[in-house]
């Protein structure tokens, strides 16, 4: 009698996860393990609010109902092995950040100040503290002396006697809990040094999409750009170094938001350029409400509006803008937008003006 071989059962197709970014496998790994959001933002080095917009785009791609949906996915499919919950995708799916050892210490500054060893929370200790933490840590690899801590943290009114020499100590016992490894902050003739290699900050990580979006924006790839940009937005938690006293942490807040600003108006002229109006219309109300006086949030959103025909709406977002200007700041809008305003009352756009602080130019819709 003729046996049979019984078939093996059907196996789940790959194909949706291989079209998931890198980003997008290192989230879905992280939710296969059983991590939560909080976790999985200290161990990818993101905020919070990127990982659970991760986590509904996930759902939304793949056509999963739930998180326990997406956790069954990632096993499914091999993204989370059962007895190696950590290791790559059995699939040849992986991702750069599963491929290279991370460091155990991850800082973010893009928001209030926070650190994870091993995925753990740090408890930094006093908002002192945490701004010398802060003004060694923003400048990786760099000496700075005992003096300009306590210039850095403190400002003229910095106190006597050891308290640099104290909040080192604490820092490099709560940065390394277990004791292993080399000191996070070492001391030479010059001052004290904080170890580039020994930790991940999320403005390097901003530094490095700043540039991969620029590179894209210049090749051409606007679509990887505009995407770029994104990732390079969601790092951002909130108001950098939220509550840090002192004037390093004050210089580097505006620095770090200003950055922020032209991420966001560099992602919406670009939204504009694929002519997705509708989400680059989202963004920039919201850019409009935290960066009121800024003629290029003003312009970029009179563009998008005069493209949707919403003529009025634009020439509204002008006078809202002079009438801020005038009675904040006592100054009038510069002559490029002035000279957009006049295009959307003649309904005649200008294709070619470039201003120098983005395309405020109107396209024909």
């Amino acid at each position: 009698m003729a046996t049979t071989t019984p078939e093996p059962p059907p196996r789940a197709p790959e194909s949706a996860a291989r079209r998931l970014t890198a980003g997008e496998l290192d989230v879905l790994r992280a939710v296969g393990r059983g991590l939560n959001d909080s976790e999985i933002a200290g161990e990818l080095g993101v905020s919070g609010a990127a990982v659970r917009r991760d986590v509904a785009r996930l759902r939304t791609r793949l056509g999963l109902r739930d998180r326990c949906a997406l956790i069954v996915f990632a096993f499914d499919h091999a993204i989370v092995s059962p007895c190696r919950p950590d290791s790559p995708a059995r699939t040849g799916v992986s991702s750069p950040s599963t491929t290279r050892l991370r460091p155990r210490l991850r800082i973010s500054a893009l928001g209030p100040l926070r650190a994870w060893s091993g995925g753990r929370p740090v408890n930094l200790g006093p908002m002192r503290q945490q701004a010398v933490l802060a003004a060694l840590a923003l400048r990786p690899d760099v000496a700075v002396s005992r003096q300009e801590l306590l210039n850095d943290g403190w400002g003229p009114e910095a106190p006597e006697g050891n308290v640099v020499q104290v909040y080192v100590y604490r820092l490099r016992k709560c940065l390394r809990p277990d004791g292993v490894g080399e000191p996070v902050i070492c001391r030479d003739r010059f001052g004290y040094r904080f170890v580039g290699q020994s930790a991940v900050l999320d403005v390097t990580r901003l530094d490095e999409l700043t540039a991969e979006a620029d590179t894209a924006w210049r090749a051409g790839g606007l679509p990887a750009a505009v995407e770029t940009h994104r990732r390079a937005l969601d790092l951002f938690d909130g108001e950098p170094l939220a509550g840090l006293p002192g004037p390093f942490a004050e210089m580097e807040r505006l620095r770090l938001t200003e950055r922020r600003l032209a991420l966001a108006t560099r992602r919406a002229e670009g939204l504009l350029r694929l002519r997705r109006h509708a989400q680059a219309l989202d963004e920039l109300w919201d850019s409009s409400v935290t960066h009121p006086h800024s003629e290029t949030v003003a312009a970029l959103l009179m563009r998008a509006l005069y493209e949707t025909g919403r003529r009025a709406d634009a020439l509204s977002v002008f006078a809202r803008l002079r009438e801020l200007l005038i009675d904040d700041l006592g100054v009038e809008p510069g002559e490029p937008l002035r000279r957009l305003r006049r295009s959307v009352l003649r309904d005649e756009p200008e294709r070619d003006a470039q201003d120098g602080m983005t395309n405020l130019a109107l396209r024909s819709a």
